[in-house]
């Protein structure tokens, strides 16, 4: 299967689209850092770094970027399931780490949920490996 879609720098208007969006992918957790306001500091610290793929002007997939100027980060990378195994993923995920090694990141993190076996297989592919001597520990109350 062949699809005509464009890829562009997301922005912070895209935010009730891409929401929607996020939603409806399974495997794919929100909270609070999700909200508008945390969204647009985020692309605002990290310009030209987060990308979303449209098909006919809707959106089908879409990633974000960030880095704390040592190490990069990539989260929701979502494509929508009819969309699925036409590369537009890894295209995503190249595009962002292009622009994190333009900014001098050379380290990139992801976080995938234990039960996302479909996601773990796809990072796997892209040369991700687990970190089984590490653990994420987060605090929320301060």
């Amino acid at each position: 299967m062949s699809v005509d879609y464009q890829i562009e720098t997301l922005c912070i208007e895209d935010y009730d689209e891409i929401i929607g969006f996020w939603r409806e992918q399974e495997g794919l957790g929100l909270n609070d850092a999700d909200e508008r306001e945390p969204m647009e500091r985020m692309l605002q610290r990290n310009p030209g770094m987060s990308f979303v793929a449209r098909a006919e002007g809707v959106i089908i997939a879409t990633i974000l970027a960030s880095h704390d100027s040592r190490r990069g980060y990539l989260h929701h990378l979502a494509v929508a399931p009819a969309y699925r195994q036409l590369g537009i993923g890894k295209q995503l995920v190249e595009l962002a780490l292009q622009q994190l090694k333009a900014a001098g990141i050379n380290k990139c993190n992801i976080f995938v949920y234990r039960d996302n076996t479909e996601a773990e297989k796809f990072w796997n592919k892209l040369g991700y490996a687990e970190r089984t001597d590490l653990m994420v520990m987060q605090r929320t109350d301060y």
